[in-house]
């Protein structure tokens, strides 16, 4: 990563991205440039490396911005049109951490709206091409973020996942990408979505920015209850000797050829780096679906509903009187995919299917969370696809919600577990499209996860 210092100015850094930005326009990463600002951030940390003053870890980088986390640069819209001019009040504290120590936002980036979706076909704004061919998705939601990296218009970018919304765009456009812990990232200041899963992540090009990047943004956050004390450390621990399971669950039936062979070539990867690699079977994985669309429809039903025309964002024109005006202003203002999860959120919530489903969803929450810690007292990590398939064509499952939820049968297992789990490039298929493999660990060892993906990459 480069580092503004005595010979690399903070300010050609910025513009060099910016004109990247320019020179990558048709793909649609960003939703807002940061152009003005950006570049007077790095003119003041210029003027502060002449002076011999100290600058941060990060000084003079430029990054990209998922449009979810509030900055008081510019409007946080998380690509809605109920947020379509919303400026935000706050800053959230993984934006506030990497900006003091001296990152610089260039734009904020394009994503599925409210972050709900699998494609960044479901933004306001419009979709966000694949870097690697342009007539396919970028994956989502965090698309925009993915693809910024992917295309070299900045080193890092900022990502949230909630349910595979890091790890599968990071696969379908060739990078790394990471879920870490829950808990890890502190949340504050980022749009909520399903509160119990929303994780804090990024995209780098290798494990060690990555590394650099979360420990920045790691640790105890008094205005999140939940995150955790800081288990990061500024270097990468020493890629020791381990087991890796490859989970047998996600290679069969219904996952694309040229995917299982390219996971099977990075377990043979594995094997050459010096691990130890042995097929496992965890048969509770296959509800893991099932849960996830039961609990976090439910949570994003409840978080969606601050979103009421009253007191901020969006109102509508059209209405007439208070009823009308919630109708109007969530018809208006959310997308289908939005309005789709609020429908199913409410129902599995209402008093006569509360226990039949949600309760019941939490239930397996836990047996699904049990069969983790199970797996990891036989083996360190576990080796999987992050997706059934490489990126798909723009429209092609655009009309079949269920066919877009499968897109996430391979990622949403970890988030209800709550478990580190890191996207890393593991092959291309015969068109040449990127496919990314997925390691997870119990958590707390995201940093092994790193090590690991570091050294099979050296040995390869």
């Amino acid at each position: 990563m480069k580092i503004a210092d005595q010979k690399t100015k903070a300010v050609d850094l910025v513009r060099e991205a910016l004109e990247k930005a320019k020179q990558y326009e048709d793909y649609h990463c960003f939703i807002s440039m940061n152009e003005a600002r950006a570049i007077e951030k790095a003119r003041e940390i210029d003027e502060r490396i002449a002076k011999g003053e100290k600058v941060g870890r990060l000084a003079g980088v430029p990054y990209a911005l998922k449009d979810n986390y509030l900055s008081p640069e510019g409007v946080t819209t998380a690509a809605a049109k109920m947020l379509d001019n919303f400026p935000a009040p706050i800053t959230a504290t993984a934006v506030k951490r990497l900006e003091d120590e001296g990152a610089i936002m260039i734009g904020r980036t394009n994503l599925d709206a409210y972050a709900q979706g699998s494609s960044t076909e479901n933004s306001f704004f419009g979709p966000t091409k694949n870097a690697a061919d342009p007539t396919r998705v970028a994956g989502g939601s965090s698309g925009g973020s993915a693809v910024a990296v992917a295309l070299g218009i900045v080193e890092f970018a900022l990502g949230s996942d909630t349910g595979g919304s890091i790890r599968q765009p990071a696969s379908f456009n060739g990078i790394y990408g990471i879920k870490p812990t829950y808990g890890t990232v502190s949340r504050y200041g980022v749009v909520a979505m399903a509160s119990s899963t929303d994780t804090m992540g990024c995209f780098a090009q290798n494990a060690d920015d990555i590394n650099l990047v979360m420990d920045v943004m790691a640790g105890k956050d008094d205005k999140d209850s939940t995150t955790l004390e800081k288990f990061w450390k500024d270097q990468l621990p020493a890629a020791k000797e381990k087991k890796i399971g490859l989970i047998t669950d996600f290679m069969g039936d219904g996952v694309d050829p040229e995917v299982v062979r390219c996971v099977n070539e990075y377990a043979e990867k594995m094997k050459k780096a010096g691990y130890t690699v042995e097929e496992i079977s965890i048969p509770m994985l296959k509800y893991g679906l099932a849960i996830y669309y039961i609990v976090q429809p439910a949570e994003v039903a409840s978080n969606l509903s601050r979103y009421d025309g009253v007191r901020y964002g969006l109102r509508s024109a059209k209405a007439h009187d208070l009823d009308s005006l919630y109708q109007e202003t969530r018809n208006e203002g959310f997308m289908p995919e939005n309005q789709r999860r609020i429908l199913i959120g409410n129902f599995v919530l209402s008093s006569g299917y509360f226990d039949a489903y949600y309760l019941k969803a939490q239930k397996a929450r836990t047996l699904l969370i049990r069969a983790y810690k199970e797996a990891f007292e036989k083996v360190d990590v576990l080796l999987c696809p992050v997706a059934p398939a490489p990126a798909f064509k723009f429209g092609e499952k655009t009309d079949d919600p269920l066919a877009m939820y499968m897109e996430d049968v391979m990622s949403v297992p970890q988030s209800l577990a709550g478990i580190p789990s890191i996207s890393v490039p593991a092959g291309k298929t015969k068109d040449n499209l990127p496919v990314g493999a997925q390691l997870c660990a119990w958590r707390g060892n995201d940093q092994m996860l790193l090590s690991i993906a570091k050294h099979v990459e050296e040995k390869d």
